[in-house]
């Protein structure tokens, strides 16, 4: 004890700053461990509220888990009754809530005379309490004054902030959208009306088709009856021709034909599919309808048709939220009934949106809704989405990095602490050789480098931490400082916030501190073990 009591004391004596001038090579090492520590824990507090803030908000309005309609397990389809496989869904333990998905490209349009912009749109259930709080929350309430999220079911839509500036848009600015799905459609029934009807443009085909649905019904008491292969046959030949650019009304012919023949009863022992008297004369009244379309009389009518396509939305922006250059969101956020207005489903949807109690649990529930919904029911989890999986794996791979590249800074101040030590060793090169000439033992000498080093590891820790604290509590204040001087390194256009997030991380802020004293500490030994090796004789020979 009496040993330890001697290193530790002629330690503290060294840095004592009212003693010698080793007391500013002192303070500057000291200086260095602490502004290392703080960097390295104000980056990342930084880094892990900026993971934490963006995964809240991308959350907070997008599906944690989607569910596509694929029937015939081929495409997703637009799916109509989506209520009642929205209440089974909701059911699943973990499941928070199933709403309507629907999102869409849209062109926008100003009165003013501004050219017309492409802009992705995102559907909001309104009734979801979640999503319209999460809209809310993202409000630039500051540059944009009386920014509201209450979009009700009328035609009123919130903005991002990059179409804001863009466009000069505000709080009551109008803006009229041209959904871009209509206008594909527009141009697709306008390019049939150049083809002559279905069965002289692919003849071969409907010749064959309409033949076998003319002559393979066979009568089986009060049952009409088509065998399974040649109802795939008769299938196989009309979707030749679905595949081709036609006019709409013979599609609608063509489908009818198709859904009718899935409704008879199969019977796979037999070979056969039994249908009801009505299902055959349907078939054979729209065969009729297809043998004696008039091609002028379809294209008047489409070209009647597109002028209800085309038509305009007139919207009013009532809020608008700030964007990030970090992660695309959408550009436009609007009620369901808009949504589906402008991408041309009706009461359809595109998907079923679920929101879990737990977004990170969402592989185990999506297994669990798969086998509620059944074989024709497709899932995709925020975790696979690409966008969104890109974005976080990107965050985390800059959080390594910065640790990686900051840990130099403590490195760097370790080393500082070296040269400091190696400065104390020669200065004090004769007071080591007068203690060794007394009986010190070469452990003692160590001791008292060593414990320089852990004292200053200890103390540059622990003040590192909390001034890293302390800065990251006013980092509003910071910002807003250094804003006003022209310097803004966490600009709320790029970040998304007015206010850089941050979240402090007791366990790993533990782990930085231990991290700069175990560097100081072994720091210290190389300076120790020169000075416990030194000559006493030739230490002393100059006194």
């Amino acid at each position: 004890m009496a040993q330890r009591s001697f290193s530790f004391l002629l330690a503290r004596r060294y840095l004592n700053p009212r003693r010698a001038v080793m007391s500013s090579f002192t303070l500057i090492s000291l200086i260095g461990v602490l502004l290392g520590v703080l960097v390295l824990v104000v980056v990342m507090s930084v880094m892990a509220g900026m993971e934490r803030s963006v995964k809240e908000r991308v959350l907070g309005f997008s599906p944690h888990i989607l569910m596509s309609y694929h029937p015939r397990g081929g495409q997703s389809e637009p799916l109509e009754g989506w209520r009642e496989p929205a209440k089974k869904f909701a059911s699943v333990p973990g499941v928070k809530s199933a709403t309507p998905f629907v999102a869409e490209s849209v062109i926008l349009d100003f009165e003013d005379g501004m050219k017309p912009t492409m802009s992705f749109f995102y559907g909001i259930d309104t009734s979801d309490p979640i999503q319209v709080e999460t809209i809310g929350k993202m409000l630039d309430v500051d540059r944009f004054p009386g920014s509201s999220a209450d979009m009700g079911l009328d035609d009123r839509v919130v903005i991002s902030s990059a179409l804001a500036e863009l466009y000069h848009l505000e709080v009551g600015s109008t803006m009229l959208l041209y959904p871009t799905k209509n206008l594909g459609e527009m141009m697709t029934a306008y390019k049939s009306t150049d083809n002559p009807p279905v069965r002289e443009a692919f003849k071969d085909p409907w010749t064959k088709a309409n033949d076998l649905l003319l002559k393979g019904w066979k009568q089986e008491g009060a049952k009409e009856v088509l065998s399974l292969a040649t109802i795939q046959e008769i299938d196989e030949h009309l979707s030749s021709i679905l595949g081709q650019r036609i006019r709409q009304q013979e599609r609608d012919l063509i489908e009818a034909i198709r859904k009718n023949l899935e409704s008879g009863k199969v019977d796979e022992a037999a070979g056969v599919s039994r249908f009801e008297p009505n299902a055959r004369k349907g078939i054979d009244g729209w065969l009729a309808d297809l043998s004696k379309t008039d091609a002028e009389t379809m294209n008047n009518e489409i070209m009647k048709n597109l002028k209800s396509v085309v038509l305009p939305k007139e919207a009013t922006v009532i809020g608008v939220y700030q964007s990030s250059q970090m992660l695309n969101t959408p550009d436009i956020f609007m009620p369901m009934g808009l949504a589906q207005t402008l991408a041309g489903l009706d009461d359809k949807v595109q998907a079923i949106a679920l929101r879990l109690d737990d977004p990170y649990q969402a592989d185990q529930v999506a297994q669990a809704v798969l086998e509620a919904g059944g074989p024709e029911w497709a899932k995709m989890t925020w975790m696979e989405q690409e966008q969104i999986a890109r974005f976080f794996n990107l965050i985390s791979q800059q959080r390594v990095m910065m640790y990686f590249a900051l840990s130099f800074i403590v490195l760097v101040s370790a080393f500082s602490m070296m040269a400091v030590m190696f400065t104390v060793a020669i200065q004090k090169k004769r007071e080591i050789g007068v203690m060794k000439a007394l009986g010190a033992a070469p452990g003692q000498i160590v001791r008292v480098f060593l414990y320089q080093g852990m004292i200053l590891g200890v103390l540059g820790a622990v003040l590192g931490v909390g001034f890293g604290r302390l800065v990251i509590h006013y980092r509003g204040g910071v910002q807003a400082v250094l804003r006003g001087l022209g310097f803004d390194p966490f600009s709320a256009t790029f970040t998304g916030f007015s206010v850089i997030p941050a979240h402090n991380n007791p366990v790993e802020q533990a782990l930085i501190a231990f991290f700069a004293f175990v560097l100081c500490s072994l720091a210290a030994l190389v300076p120790a073990a020169f000075a416990a090796r030194s000559d006493a004789a030739k230490s002393l020979r100059n006194l």
